[in-house]
């Protein structure tokens, strides 16, 4: 119903400019040119693209660039001779606006405070805009509604990341909390600090997984790399409690069920898919399964997952407490952003991307990745880092990089049943190899034992 007002506060309104505020960004660049050294106060809150006017911008941008050339004393005279060098000058209101800036503030105290409502109204500016192309989306029809989600928090998250500022912890906070992680390691002498690996002999080596690592975990195919990390999700989620989320780009979410299951109640696989199952082990299925219900592994195996959308799932679990562990089956299987970069480029982008998540979100990753073939043609079959797809920036990102090696994969006689956990990097500890007992009919990886009964040598 009209209330018989006119509606000039919509935001439909051409009419309406959007948030900004001329005079604090004259503040702004008045408390500049008055005092140089206001920059080392507002140049971790503040750049140039903050500013609405066009003007401003270019202005606040010129005077980076002579203060980053080393030119000191920025003032009207030598501002306006470089705004003159890229004919500037005249355009954006000569000499005389260049005084009128100066003489905008008396003094340079509040240029933190002009700093903060300029970017503020950027930070409004923005969302309108992410709003604005959300609403344009919704009622064009042409995209899906989960494409528009995504967009939706795509665009909200990169506004958030954008406007947090930098961390001025002082040393004496930073000590503080150093020593405050340390005493709590003095209180729990004897067990690991990080997320268990359900492995003894693992956690002893890497301590456990840490929070925000990157967890390379390669290996040539049928060596069961999909089946150690799917050992380490189950350890995770219900020894510790952590929230697990699974990307599984290759294999559907009930064939990695069905894995869970078969780890679990030390069920045989292939008797399994053949519905050959006792009285007994029926009885065990359904007993695993009522107990793997209730654990906090989530499972996404929609094919062609990109970086930005799994960075927005791990969110919305993390925000919802969620959130232990990620694990990516696999590395390459991701879909490159940037479709035209070359290959070794578009890897070094999403293992860039990746650690970035791990960071953001505090949970370590496990990415499973692809070694090359190159090392079944040589006598010694053990993996290296040389090894390794797209070795260079797989290697420079990861905080810890692991190869699975099972003897028996490459001559069924050599120590058959026995898996090798080689950890080739480790930023923050101990390189070594760490022995396993691989139970193939299982799919189930156990501490070592000597006198495990060989499994033989196939992998999944």
């Amino acid at each position: 119903m009209s209330n018989g007002r006119k509606q000039t506060d919509s935001i439909h309104d051409p009419l309406r400019l959007p948030p900004q505020n001329l005079d604090a960004e004259r503040g702004v660049l008045g408390s500049v040119l008055l005092q140089n050294s206001a920059l080392d106060e507002i140049g971790d809150i503040l750049n140039a693209d903050h500013f609405y006017s066009t003007r401003h911008r270019d202005i606040y941008q010129v005077i980076l660039q002579m203060t980053e050339k080393g030119v000191t004393g920025v003032d009207a005279l030598t501002l306006a001779e470089e705004l003159d060098r890229l004919q500037l000058l005249e355009q954006y209101g000569g000499v005389g606006y260049i005084l009128e800036l100066m003489e905008a503030v008396p003094h340079a105290a509040h240029v933190k405070y002009y700093a903060e409502i300029v970017r503020d109204k950027w930070i409004q500016r923005s969302l309108t805009e992410v709003c604005t192309n959300v609403l344009r989306e919704c009622f064009d029809g042409t995209d899906e509604t989960e494409d528009i989600l995504l967009q939706a928090e795509r665009g909200i998250f990169g506004i958030l990341e954008q406007q947090e500022s930098t961390s001025k912890m002082t040393m004496d906070e930073i000590m503080m909390q150093t020593l405050e992680r340390i005493d709590a390691r003095f209180g729990t002498e004897g067990t690991i600090s990080g997320l268990t690996t359900g492995f003894v002999d693992l956690d002893k080596q890497t301590n456990g997984f840490q929070p925000s690592e990157l967890i390379i975990l390669a290996a040539r195919p049928s060596m069961g790399k999909t089946a150690l990390v799917c050992n380490i999700a189950q350890a995770a989620a219900m020894s510790a409690g952590a929230g697990v989320l699974i990307f599984s780009l290759e294999q559907s979410k009930l064939e990695l069920a069905e894995r869970f299951l078969c780890i679990h109640a030390k069920l045989d696989g292939h008797r399994l898919r053949k519905g050959d199952l006792d009285e007994a082990e029926r009885f065990a299925l359904v007993e695993a399964s009522s107990q793997l219900s209730r654990i906090p592994l989530f499972i996404d195996d929609l094919p062609g997952r990109t970086v930005g959308q799994i960075a927005a799932i791990a969110r919305r679990l993390k925000r919802a407490n969620k959130l232990g562990l990620i694990i990516i089956d696999y590395l390459q299987l991701i879909e490159p952003e940037d479709k035209r970069a070359p290959r070794e480029q578009q890897i070094a982008q999403i293992t860039r991307r990746l650690k970035g998540i791990a960071k953001e979100t505090g949970a370590p990753i496990i990415a499973l990745s692809q070694l090359n073939r190159g090392l079944e043609h040589r006598e010694d079959k053990r993996p290296k880092l040389a090894d390794l797809r797209e070795s260079g920036a797989i290697e420079q990102d990861a905080d810890i990089v692991m190869f699975l090696h099972r003897p028996d994969a490459y001559d069924a006689a050599d120590r058959p049943g026995l898996a090798e956990i080689v950890v080739a990097k480790h930023r923050s500890g101990p390189t070594g190899i760490v022995n396993l007992t691989w139970l193939k009919q299982y799919m189930r990886f156990e501490d070592h034992s000597p006198f495990a009964e060989p499994s033989g040598s196939g992998g999944f």
